[in-house]
């Protein structure tokens, strides 16, 4: 709460200024840090209300030129900071500058941002007002990348159709951003063809066999993923970490341990400060070869490659160190992470929660809960129902249902978990638990999940109870929920019974 209390307190002063003395203040402090750049007065800019215009402008005014390879390198750290609305604010003030001659290339970055930031709608009208002569394969592709992001399949289609009629399809990459569609749409049979067609048209790059593998993988083909791999040698093309992770994880489904302990020689070979997510695909796969030396000989590494490691490594090694069995060393970790990460972020520590659970610790992973809250740790839908699965491993369900009503209080849209529902009424029946039978269904409604199913369970429930519940069928015809064969000889088994007291929940 304190954490999220000064937050709040910054927001508001940040408000007392003006963008102009926003911008003043960012570069003053830049020139403490040493240096005053424009780059460093606009990635000064942390909140994303402030204008990077305002910042170039008051560059200008100083005095200052603005080169466009300057502002181009700008753009490019932007959007690897996935800072996209300061980056497409630079590439806006550039269309307005004459003297900045501007090539299709720069137009594909602006468009791709627009889609970024204001969605595919604005990116098309974008497209469709550039100038003839900027309609090049660049911004088509990066059209076309839009279309493939928003898994629109006959816009892109159609769009791929165009660029052959023009001939801009003369590289890999508009053919790999179509590989990619049809490989996350399930149309293997498809994407093998535009392999084939790229092949004939131009020369595949390692992204293109990347993707090939990632389609043998999907279809656990080894011999084909083998015949990828002789092909991108015998093209003499520099494989990456990635055409390496892609063969581990393939081998190691189908347990060829050679197999794999060759390619992860191989993957290891490539991973370096500037592949800093290679060495944690690396841990998740010694891991999966139970190799605890080298998981730990990897961490290490990466200890010494870098100065601090950041929430999704802590995740992975802990999720490492559990699955090895190595429970304390996890314990040691997480609180390491809790003195040097300041994030708070929940999902590291639904790491070591989940792990006190499924060891059945339910009392450790109480208490666990407890130092979350304590250590400023804000709980997240998972840890709720993490939480609930605890309390059902117990049959405390006083606990579950509050855990659950949380769990699904904190999202905006609840999807449904059927398998953790059925077992709740499961216990719930066990126990002959009308009144929490009656709870739990109101919580579903208001999350918009209610089915023949839900109420079935809920009649067994009374059945067990031996009470007749009241109205069920009027309750059942006004959530727009049908009766079946079941349902109604549940009606007729519980309505010779003791009627029910009328819950505090049906009221």
């Amino acid at each position: 709460m304190l954490r999220r209390s000064s937050r709040a307190t910054l927001a508001a002063a940040a408000r007392y200024f003006s963008t102009e003395a926003a911008a003043t203040e960012t570069a003053e402090k830049a020139v403490r840090r040493g240096g005053d750049t424009l780059g460093r007065r606009i990635f000064s800019l942390v909140y994303s209300k402030r204008s990077a215009v305002i910042a170039i402008r008051k560059w200008k005014t100083e005095g200052h030129k603005v080169q466009k390879y300057q502002l181009n390198r700008i753009v490019r750290e932007l959007r690897k900071m996935k800072r996209y609305k300061h980056a497409l604010e630079v590439c806006e003030w550039m269309t307005q500058e004459r003297e900045l001659k501007l090539l299709p290339g720069d137009y594909a970055v602006h468009l791709d941002l627009v889609a970024k930031v204001r969605g595919l709608t604005s990116a098309e009208k974008f497209f469709e007002d550039l100038p003839d002569e900027m309609r090049g394969w660049q911004t088509c592709t990066a059209l076309l990348h839009t279309y493939v992001k928003c898994k629109d399949v006959v816009k892109a289609e159609a769009l791929m159709e165009k660029m052959r009629d023009c001939s801009f399809v003369k590289n890999p990459l508009p053919y790999n951003h179509m590989i990619s569609l049809y490989i996350a749409d399930g149309e293997f049979d498809k994407a093998k063809r535009i392999v084939e067609e790229l092949k004939k048209s131009t020369t595949p790059d390692v992204v293109t066999f990347n993707l090939w593998l990632s389609m043998c993988a999907s279809l656990n083909d080894v011999e084909s993923a083998k015949k990828v791999l002789l092909e991108l040698k015998k093209l003499k093309i520099e494989a990456d970490w990635i055409t390496y992770s892609t063969l581990t994880n393939l081998y190691l489904k189908n347990k060829l341990l050679e197999d794999a302990v060759s390619t992860l020689k191989e993957m290891e070979k490539r991973a370096s400060r500037k592949n800093r997510l290679a060495y944690s695909s690396l841990l998740s796969l010694y891991t999966n070869m139970g190799d605890k030396d080298a998981v730990h000989r990897i961490w290490n590494k990466m200890k010494s490659l870098f100065c601090k490691m950041n929430d999704a490594e802590y995740t992975c090694m802990l999720s490492s160190l559990i699955k090895l069995e190595e429970i304390e060393k996890a314990e040691n970790l997480y609180t390491e992470w809790e003195s040097v990460s300041g994030t708070g972020d929940p999902q590291v520590a639904n790491i070591l929660l989940a792990a006190y659970i499924n060891r059945n610790q339910i009392e450790d992973s109480e208490n666990f809960y407890r130092r979350m809250v304590e250590k400023g740790v804000c709980p997240c839908y998972t840890t709720w129902e993490l939480l609930t699965w605890g309390h059902l491993k117990t049959k405390q369900m006083e606990k579950v249902l509050d855990c659950f009503k949380k769990a699904i209080t904190i999202v905006k849209t609840w999807s449904p978990d059927k398998r953790l529902v059925r077992e709740v009424f499961k216990i719930l029946e066990e126990k002959g638990n009308a009144e929490g039978a009656e709870e739990f269904l109101v919580m579903l409604r208001n999350a918009g999940y209610v089915s023949t199913e839900i109420y079935n369970s809920l009649l067994r429930t009374y059945a067990k109870a031996g009470k007749m519940p009241l109205i069920v069928t009027e309750r059942m015809k006004k959530d727009g929920v049908e009766l079946d064969e079941e349902t109604h000889r549940l009606i007729k088994t519980t309505s010779s019974m003791r009627v029910s007291e009328v819950s505090s929940f049906l009221s």
